[in-house]
């Protein structure tokens, strides 16, 4: 007969290992304006049509121009090219055992962290 509170362990164990590895389902995308992964874009005319696949030629970007007259111009994802997300900078939180941010000479706990 086996111990019954490590047998409980290992199969609470195995449990927790096939949700782990259930949760971790997101697939990752190449990078906009690739091979994988070309920029569409949707058009009215063929003029715009023309001036957005030169932009796209002269940055080396992969495209895909749909021209629909009857939708609205959707260029989204040109606009994501143009201008890509930068990341955004986190500051250091205060401590509280650290000065206060107001000047008073007080540690944060006892000043402004109250």
């Amino acid at each position: 007969m086996g111990n019954r509170i490590a047998d409980i362990g290992r199969m609470k164990s195995l449990v927790d290992s096939d949700n782990r590895l259930r949760t971790g389902d997101l697939k990752k995308t190449a990078k906009l304006g690739t091979e994988k992964n070309p920029a569409v874009v949707h058009v009215r005319t063929d003029e715009r049509l023309k001036e957005l696949a030169s932009l796209f030629e002269a940055n080396g970007w992969k495209y895909k121009v749909e021209l629909e007259p009857d939708k609205p111009e959707d260029i989204s994802e040109l606009e994501r090219l143009l201008n890509p997300l930068k990341p955004k900078r986190v500051e250091k939180k205060l401590g509280r055992n650290e000065p206060c941010s107001c000047g008073s000479g007080k540690k944060y706990k006892n000043c402004c962290g109250q």
